[in-house]
């Protein structure tokens, strides 16, 4: 039976409450979950924060423009079916002429159709029912890829392309299943009616700190406190892209050597502001407010 016991976050991960609950409900009822949020909420770290805790098997299918089924579930390779066919009849022939040796097919077998197909994150993860599957950034996916997947998500079962082999678990065994999206393009209604839905809103600062905490307990108070400070000073300026929780992690990590007078020195300088800056615009934007009142970012 697929693991439900109540998971509230790892010594890595911070999960809220209404995550936590939200995560339960879809593992108890054999549902994905489904996240949406702006990028850098943890989305992603859930499922591979939980797999890590638990000890259990991870699938991963990052999506793309050209995701499709046939590569999130299985895929029959004709290429290596055609050749293998060809070799037997060779080594048939050969058998004829009274020659030993034969050609190998590295043990597959060309009546066997199974052994020609290659399992995608989807088929492994539903052929062992106590793992975790993550299928991140959904809405990068064409229109067509949510909608096929609902007869998997609704039947819970894949077949196998040309072997009719039949791939199923039972809402009880479902492996934990969760689904991410920045909200890039709106899910079809009925996906998303096969699913658990959450929200992440972006954590404030006092959310904001203790993640930190779990990450970098060793960073004075005082350092992420300006941190902090600067951080939400530049996410509150409508720039293009607004900094996310990844971001402040990384520039921490690079000012957590320094010592505590150097790392405030650096942060209010906006030192290593590539760590949380990413477009030209915002960049040019914040120097010149920084040229213009450098004291303003080190205000609340």
């Amino acid at each position: 039976m697929a693991e439900t016991s109540y998971w509230t976050g790892s010594e890595k991960y911070l999960c809220d409450p209404q995550l936590a609950q939200a995560f339960h409900m879809a593992r108890t009822l054999g549902m994905p979950l489904l996240i949406e949020g702006e990028p850098g909420t943890g989305k992603t770290e859930l499922p591979l924060h939980y797999a890590e805790s638990k000890g259990l098997d991870l699938h991963v299918y990052p999506v793309g423009s050209k995701s499709n089924v046939e590569q999130f579930v299985a895929r029959f390779d004709h290429v290596k079916y055609l050749r293998d066919s060809q070799i037997e009849i060779l080594n048939a022939q050969r058998e004829e002429k009274g020659l030993d040796s034969k050609l190998s097919t590295g043990g597959r077998n060309p009546e066997l159709l199974a052994d020609y197909v290659a399992k995608g994150p989807a088929a492994k993860a539903y052929g062992s029912p106590n793992s975790v599957l993550l299928i991140d950034e959904i809405d990068k996916a064409p229109r067509e890829f949510p909608n096929d997947l609902l007869y998997a998500l609704s039947h819970r079962k894949f077949i196998m392309p040309e072997s009719g082999e039949e791939v199923s678990v039972s809402e009880q065994e479902m492996p934990t299943i969760v689904i991410t999206s920045n909200r890039e393009q709106e899910l079809p209604t009925a996906f998303k009616g096969r699913c658990i839905y959450h929200y992440i809103h972006f954590p404030d600062k006092e959310v904001m700190q203790q993640i930190i905490e779990k990450h970098y307990p060793e960073v004075e108070e005082k350092v992420v406190k300006v941190a902090l400070d600067v951080f939400y000073h530049l996410r509150r300026l409508g720039l293009e892209r607004a900094p996310t929780t990844r971001e402040i992690l990384n520039w921490l990590k690079y000012v957590r050597e320094a010592s505590t007078e150097e790392a405030i020195r650096k942060i209010q300088g906006l030192e290593g502001i590539g760590a949380l800056i990413k477009t030209q615009a915002d960049m040019e934007r914040v120097h010149r407010m920084l040229g213009s009142d450098p004291m303003q970012f080190s205000m609340n």
